[in-house]
């Protein structure tokens, strides 16, 4: 192998070791079968979410993996791998990919990491399971509004009393 083929192959595998350090997640999954429709579906729910997936061959992974702190990762990387990275949303890939895989027999997640932590099926199963970024906001800004919204219709309430007790001191003065 030349000079240059290594050199190549070396900042391969620094720029994914540093796509693994600098993620909120990474889920590494086998999309053996996908129908090119299907890739093309998958990889713009993706995208449409900030995620990136590579189809990565699985000595640079290993090589990756161990350079960002996750050689736990190398038993994964066997057969056909892809890696879905997000930098934004830790739960997106997982939320996404777990869906794809309930509905394709295609794609089968293997595990990866979240938050820096490795982690397994049932981990990224929960995940899965949480609602978006913008969803969990959504949540923590009704919650946040209730106790206000709750003072605002008790205040109404007592202007309301006070107008009907008005209205009725004025017809008995009539």
């Amino acid at each position: 192998m030349s000079e240059q083929a290594i050199a190549l192959k070396a900042k391969k595998v620094e720029a994914v070791a540093d796509q693994f350090k600098n993620a909120t997640s990474a889920v590494i999954i086998n999309m053996r079968g996908l129908s090119v429709a299907d890739s093309t579906e998958l990889r713009h729910q993706l995208r449409e979410e900030g995620v990136l997936l590579e189809v990565i061959k699985n000595k640079v992974l290993v090589r990756a993996a161990e350079k960002a702190g996750y050689a736990e990762l190398n038993d994964l990387f066997k057969g056909p791998s892809a890696v879905a990275f997000s930098d934004e949303d830790a739960v997106a890939p997982a939320r996404i990919l777990k869906k794809f895989a309930d509905e394709s027999d295609a794609v089968e997640i293997k595990g990866g990491v979240v938050d820096g932590s490795i982690a397994s099926l049932d981990d990224i199963a929960k995940y899965a399971s949480l609602p978006s970024h913008d969803g969990l906001l959504g949540q923590l800004m009704a919650e946040l509004q209730y106790p206000i919204r709750t003072f605002a219709y008790a205040v109404n309430a007592l202007r309301e009393k006070k107008e009907a007790e008005g209205e009725g001191s004025d017809a008995a003065a009539e």
